[in-house]
């Protein structure tokens, strides 16, 4: 079975179960500041999930692109990656438990031709949030599968969501592949994390919304919300052992061995898993037609990391020049027909990694100068923990980078006091992050709504002032704040910036209502409404329009009138990555 054979099989066994299919969004998730990335394919349904109306009804059917930074450090084994597809099938308040474990069983063993008996799954246990599982565990007894296939767990392994730090989420059911190998102990399970039992499926129930104070509130409706991992389901059903074996990335594996003159084996899976993967990854985020440059910052810097992590490993392997971009044509010329945003925005992918490789190639020869003066000087021949993770966190090595310079010099490195370092750097990351990315597309309060409408007063004033070339890059929304970046390529003089801010406020004095039309994609943009981001969009769209000021195709919330915004101001305008400038701007309630 091809790639393209499962992708199409998924989507068509749900079409005829009366799903729509809706294409996938964008990598950059559109005014959500609770993820850097989507994570899942539910993310850019959340107002849906949340209740407003689809224009493609109830049901709906899709194959998602994600990134997931989580288990970076696990990439390399046989299944983990950071980018990836997500099969995905969504019911808005229509069927629910018992429909959706049937689709999924029907799916597996029968088309799939997946054996039951290499099929177990878990339900939640309950707890103070909401009660246990029996009714999905009683659908799957019902549909043959015995007592031991069935497990139940906590929350840390049944219970999904929300993708941010609000939003909708619920108790789930996951399916997992069983492999022939022994148990692992007594206790030896989905949860277990022994490689016997691998997650291809995740059938999420979102009967709740978290809100900000961490409680967990019934929805008043009933969510449906599946993932199924692409190329997991893809490596099971063509029967090899790891997502790297499959033609998805034997020609990404086959040209890095083409320029590094080595053969893929045992030795260097890990190598080449890690380049394959953070290379395709990257090429997918400079591809996206919200396509950022690499940065210190935000999904820049996710970016950056995966760039370097990818030039480090090639270097070690005597790559040559360039070798990063050579890569991304392959990873381009392979996506290409399913994400045409790859081949569309291919020159700003390759210009990127060139300019990053030149960046880091200097950075790295810094770095090196660094290493050699610590392990030149250690006490007690060790690498001092402080020393090992000035040389992760400044110069991006990873410790088993360094770990075998210092074996060149015959010294360790304290390991045990770096991993401690390191965990304590992702704490306050954490922490930090929580504080920064607070809202998220599953905060409708009136702050943000106001402030979503004033991002599309604010597109249509500077693509007025600036020109038509103007578009979106992507927006961040608090209920204090609005950021926003735009395709310009230089900086915004103050009296433009002073002309958008006037023509925004006379929208707002204008006061007139913001209205919602579903209609045709065609008809859509034949009205003059502007679709920002390329082919994201169904076959049916929501065009809200706000008299002579604003006509775009959006997703919501909104306001409902212009009047409603109060005084718009400009807060600051700089530069966000190559070719993008980021403008921050409040509403202010005159009083």
């Amino acid at each position: 079975m091809t790639a393209n054979e499962l992708r199409r099989l998924y989507i068509d066994f749900f079409v005829k179960r009366g799903h729509k299919e809706i294409p996938s969004a964008s990598l950059i998730p559109e005014n959500d500041p609770s993820v850097l990335f989507t994570t899942a394919g539910m993310h850019p349904l959340v107002p849906y999930l949340m209740g407003e109306s689809h224009p493609l009804g109830q049901r709906l059917v899709s194959c998602q692109k994600c990134l997931r930074t989580g288990d970076i450090d696990e990439v390399g084994d046989a299944t983990h990656l950071t980018f990836f597809e997500m099969l995905g099938n969504w019911s808005l308040n229509d069927y629910f438990k018992k429909e959706s474990i049937g689709f999924s069983h029907e799916f597996l063993t029968q088309v799939l031709k997946i054996p039951q008996e290499k099929i177990a799954v878990t339900c939640f246990a309950g707890d103070e949030s909401a009660p246990r599982d029996t009714e999905s565990a009683k659908i799957w007894g019902d549909l043959g599968y015995p007592k031991e296939h069935i497990f139940f767990y906590g929350k840390k392994e049944n219970w999904w969501g929300p993708a941010g730090t609000t939003g909708p989420c619920g108790p789930d059911t996951e399916i997992f592949y069983i492999h022939d190998k022994p148990d692992c102990g007594p206790n030896c399970g989905p949860a277990c994390g022994c490689g016997k039992y691998v997650e291809i499926w995740n059938n999420v129930f979102m009967e709740f919304n978290k809100d900000k104070d961490g409680n967990y509130i019934p929805l008043g409706r009933h969510n449906v919300d599946t993932g199924l991992g692409f190329e997991r389901a893809f490596c099971f059903v063509n029967g090899v052992s790891s997502v790297y074996d499959t033609e998805l990335f034997k020609p990404i594996i086959d040209k890095i061995s083409e320029l590094t003159n080595t053969k893929y084996e045992p030795n260097n899976y890990k190598a080449y898993r890690i380049i394959a993967d953070h290379l395709r990854a990257s090429t997918f985020i400079l591809g996206d037609d919200r396509g950022i440059a690499p940065s210190n910052v935000d999904q820049g810097y996710i970016l950056r990391r995966l760039i370097r992590r990818s030039y480090r490993y090639l270097t070690q392997m005597n790559a040559p020049a360039n070798s990063m971009a050579n890569i991304a044509k392959v990873v381009i010329e392979k996506y290409k027909d399913i994400y045409p945003e790859l081949e569309r925005n291919q020159e700003f992918v390759i210009n990127s990694l060139n300019r990053e490789e030149e960046i880091f190639s200097r950075t790295l020869e810094s770095g090196m100068k660094i290493a050699k003066k610590y392990l030149e000087n250690v006490q007690n021949n060790q690498l001092a923990a402080a020393d090992a993770f000035r040389l992760y966190d400044t110069f991006g090595f990873p410790l088993e980078f360094t770990q075998e310079l210092a074996t060149e010099y015959g010294v360790s490195v304290d390991a045990d006091g770096f991993h401690k370092l390191y965990a304590e750097h992702q704490e306050k990351s954490r922490a930090g992050a929580e504080q920064k990315f607070k809202g998220g597309l599953s905060d409708d309060s009136i702050e943000t709504r106001r402030l979503h409408t004033a991002a599309h007063l604010m597109l249509a004033a500077l693509r007025r002032v600036l020109g038509d070339s103007v578009m979106q890059k992507g927006s961040n929304i608090t209920p204090e704040r609005l950021r926003f970046d735009v395709s310009f390529n230089r900086r915004i003089e103050p009296a433009e910036l002073a002309e958008v801010e006037k023509i925004v406020n006379e929208a707002i004095a204008d006061a007139v209502p913001v209205e919602c039309k579903e209609m045709p994609l065609d008809e859509a943009r034949a009205s003059g409404a502007i679709g920002v981001f390329g082919d994201k969009y169904g076959e049916i769209v929501k065009v809200y329009k706000m008299g002579k000021w604003s006509n775009e195709i959006c997703g919501g919330p909104h306001a409902n009138n212009t009047g409603e915004l109060g005084r718009f101001k400009i807060l600051k305008e700089e530069s966000s990555s190559a070719g993008v400038r980021r403008i921050k701007a409040v509403l202010v309630q005159d009083k």
